[in-house]
């Protein structure tokens, strides 16, 4: 009861209803917005009748509006005789003096604060009750570059934006496909922005485009600001580390997925999309995977697998075979390691858990700092901590190796938040092995397995297609086999188009 009073507010305090009297429309209109000082209201004077043209300054295009809607309505009071009757005046302006394409007539104020807050400009016309809306948005965006998080040596350069239409114009470059389908929903009691959910009819399976539909027009919330928002309102799990959707700044992955038989979903004011069903197989992929030849490809591909092993297991086997089993190390490893840990003061799993916190922390700090002063932070202070905490006897130089071989092995994985998650899971799996030795490992990694064989992606499992097994799909998993043999659409996606296009003898089509 208390969302829905604070939602009707504004109309217990103003008249939703437009009047036919302009002051007092204008009225309410600084009323509402507390008479900011971005509102422009110009008063204009037609066949002996008041009317305005009202906007916020920063959203709407003034030029656009001076040259569009003010020079005609001048121009056109000199050259013919206008009607007098109002509602044929409002009419011939609608249909032939005013030069903008997008022109709406609506008659209440809830409909004309919505779109005169998105940049539309509002003609109002004394002695009628409806108004003009004007399609005069500019919203102020940064050109399209390079994606900062998804930097490839070969591929497009171009990276979403800030804007929803530009976001839509990138996709569309990709695929000029007329069952390319955009579906748009309103989000946000305050915010009010648009988000927009991108598929290819004819392949997206419907029962996956039905459910998101239906998450979407679940959510109830003030403001939405940044992707992250929807994802973590209609992913499956959110008590999961694991994300249960990509991610992407780039066009060209979104583009791919949505021939797979994926969705996109784009929020306006975010240059991030989303991107589901997701499965576990999907983290390792990169779309420089398919620009490269299959050998580099799966070479690549392999490389990431084993650091993903050696982000989540190196530190926690260095603890179990240090304090349990000494035995499972070579003669002379074991003296070696065993020399440089001579005068540590702490337990392995102490010593482990305090460099990891430490990479952690520089981690961030040269994420959050300005570019060229966290690159420095990120290199000089890991060779000062680590080298300082050697030299004072704190930590061993075996351990400092470890920590740095799992810092570098997680920046190979290409999903920042999953490399992020598996991070997290690192500590499990350390503290497993501080009281369990290896034993406690393999406990925490049959949980593991467990949790992702149990989790799903809008219905899909996540742990497809290794289990359930999809054979037929593992040309494109851990192997990246030439494009070519790539004829089939993903099995455990279901889409309704199973075939790509080189079983058609389509030569032309792509993956």
């Amino acid at each position: 009861m208390k969302r829905k009073k604070q939602k009707n507010r504004t109309s217990e305090n103003f008249n939703t209803n437009l009047t036919k009297t302009l002051k007092e429309n204008i009225d309410n209109i600084k009323k509402m917005l507390d008479s900011p000082m971005d509102l422009v209201i110009r008063d204009l004077r037609l066949a002996n009748h008041k009317c305005a043209i009202v906007y916020l300054d920063g959203l709407s295009n003034s030029i656009q509006i001076e040259q569009s809607v003010l020079k005609n309505l001048g121009e056109i009071e000199r050259k013919q005789e206008l009607p007098t009757n109002l509602d044929n005046l409002i009419a011939l302006i609608h249909e032939e003096l005013i030069s903008i394409s997008g022109v709406k007539n609506v008659a209440t104020m809830d409909e004309l604060m919505l779109e005169l807050l998105s940049g539309s400009s509002v003609f109002l016309l004394d002695g009628v009750n409806r108004v003009l809306l004007l399609d005069t948005k500019k919203w102020e965006s940064r050109a399209i570059q390079e994606p900062v998080s998804e930097s490839l040596i070969r591929g497009p350069r171009d990276g979403f934006v800030e804007n929803l239409s530009t976001n839509i114009m990138l996709i569309r470059r990709h695929i000029r496909d007329p069952n390319l389908h955009f579906k748009v929903h309103d989000v946000g009691r305050r915010s009010k922005k648009k988000i927009v959910v991108a598929y290819i009819a004819g392949i997206i399976h419907p029962q996956i485009l039905d459910e998101v539909n239906r998450r979407l027009a679940s959510i109830d919330t003030d403001a939405a600001l940044e992707s992250g928002y929807i994802e973590q309102w209609i992913e499956d799990s959110f008590l999961s580390p694991i994300p249960q959707m990509d991610n992407s700044e780039r066009p060209d992955k979104a583009a791919a997925a949505l021939t797979k038989g994926k969705f996109v979903i784009i929020l306006d004011g975010s240059p991030f999309v989303l991107i589901a069903p997701s499965t576990i197989g999907g983290a390792f992929q990169s779309p420089e995977d398919y620009y490269e030849r299959w050998l580099i490809g799966t070479l690549i591909r392999g490389l990431r697998y084993f650091a993903a092993f050696i982000t989540m297991f190196l530190p926690a086997l260095y603890i179990a075979l240090v304090s349990y089993h000494q035995g499972m190390i070579p003669s002379q490893l074991a003296f070696s390691i065993a020399a440089t840990r001579q005068g540590v003061p702490f337990p392995a799993f102490v010593e482990a858990v305090l460099m990891a916190i430490t990479m952690e922390l520089l981690r961030e700090a040269g994420a959050r700092l300005p570019k060229t002063i966290g690159q420095t932070i990120g290199i000089v202070g890991g060779l000062v901590i680590g080298e300082a905490a050697v030299s004072a006897g704190v930590v061993s130089p075996i351990m400092v190796i470890v920590v740095a071989l799992t810092a570098v092995a997680s920046f190979t994985i290409p999903m920042y938040s999953v490399a992020i998650s598996f991070r997290l899971i690192r500590f499990g799996f350390m503290v497993a092995a501080a009281f369990l030795g290896l034993y406690g490992i393999i406990l925490v990694y049959i949980m593991v397995n467990i949790h992702i064989v149990n989790l799903k992606s809008f219905g899909i499992p996540y742990s497809a297609p290794y289990a359930p097994t999809f054979i037929k799909d593992w040309k494109d998993l851990v192997l990246r086999m030439p494009i070519p043999m790539l004829s089939s659409r993903p099995e455990h996606l279901q889409p309704n188009d199973k075939v790509s296009g080189s079983m058609r003898g389509d030569k032309n089509a792509g993956v």
